[in-house]
Formats: structure tokens, sequence, C-alpha cells
């Protein structure tokens, strides 16, 4: 691999590295925010939450400890997903040419693929239904899957513009 094909990669992979830092702390904030003002729960007690997928209810004993690695899961599935996206942009290029379709359509199926794989996967007890928290869930993986598909734009236009097309 040539030096500019290296800068590209590092450029492109910056990118998708800061959507991943962008979605986790928005969709953090959001369910921090939700949780606290509809059932006054902590912070740290949401970060247990997540962390509950590898731990199970040991997780809410913790401490600090277990929000870490809370805090730590989820910043690493938001890269991952951005990731995904911008690997698929890469090679498909509607993906960056309609990016509000198919960004939508890539929220609506994290929405699904979190909410009815990972987390029935995980060690996480059963969810219990809450409506006003699927409808805003459902509404913010949308759009979360809008930032994956602006990020994932951003990242492979960062590559075109150092290797303009003959």
């Amino acid at each position: 691999m040539g030096r500019t094909a290296a800068l590209n990669d590092r450029t492109w992979l910056g990118w998708l590295l800061l959507g991943g830092i962008v979605v986790a702390s928005f969709d953090l904030l959001f369910a921090t925010t939700f949780w606290h003002l509809s059932n006054e729960v902590p912070a740290q007690r949401i970060l247990q939450a997540i962390a509950a997928g590898v731990y199970g209810k040991a997780s809410f004993d913790g401490g600090a400890r277990t929000a870490w690695v809370g805090a730590s899961l989820h910043y690493f599935i938001a890269i991952v997903m951005v990731l995904v996206y911008g690997w698929a942009a890469r090679r498909w290029t509607r993906l960056i040419e309609q990016p509000w379709f198919f960004g939508l359509l890539y929220g609506g199926a994290l929405y699904v693929a979190m909410t009815f794989v990972v987390v029935p996967l995980s060690r996480t007890n059963t969810l219990q239904f809450h409506p006003l928290w699927i409808g805003a869930s459902i509404a913010v993986h949308l759009l979360i899957g809008l930032l994956c598909a602006g990020f994932a734009r951003k990242a492979v236009h960062s590559i075109s513009a150092r290797h303009p097309a003959p």
C-alpha cells in the first residue's frame, strides 16, 4: 500500500471513528435523559444495564467498574455500526448517493437487530413493554442511521477528494 492509499484509509477510518463516537454519545444522551426524566434512573445504572449484556444482574453490583464496561461496549457497538455502513458505502455508492433513504433504512435495521437479536442473545433481562420508549427508540435509531450515512458519505468523499476520477 502506497503512502497516499494509507493516508486515504486513515482519513476514511478517522471519519468513521468520529461518526461512531458521535452516534454513541447521541444515543447515550438520549437514553440517560429519557430514563432520568421518566423514572429518575441515574446514568450509571443505564451504563450498568448495557454491561448486563455481559455480566447479567451482577453488573448492577459492580459500581463504576461495570458502568465503564457498559460505556466501552456501547461505544464499541456504535463504532462498529458506522464502520459497517462505511465499509458497505465504499463498495456500493448508492448508500452515499441516497443517504436519506438508505440511512433511514439502516437505522430501522439497526433497531430491529438490537431489539430482537443483540439484546435477547445477551445476558440482559427481558425488557418490559414501554410504549413511549419503543417509539422514541425507533425514532432515535432512524436518526442514528442518518448519522451513519452522513459520516460514511464524508469518509468516502474524503477518499474521492484525494483521488479525483480521471
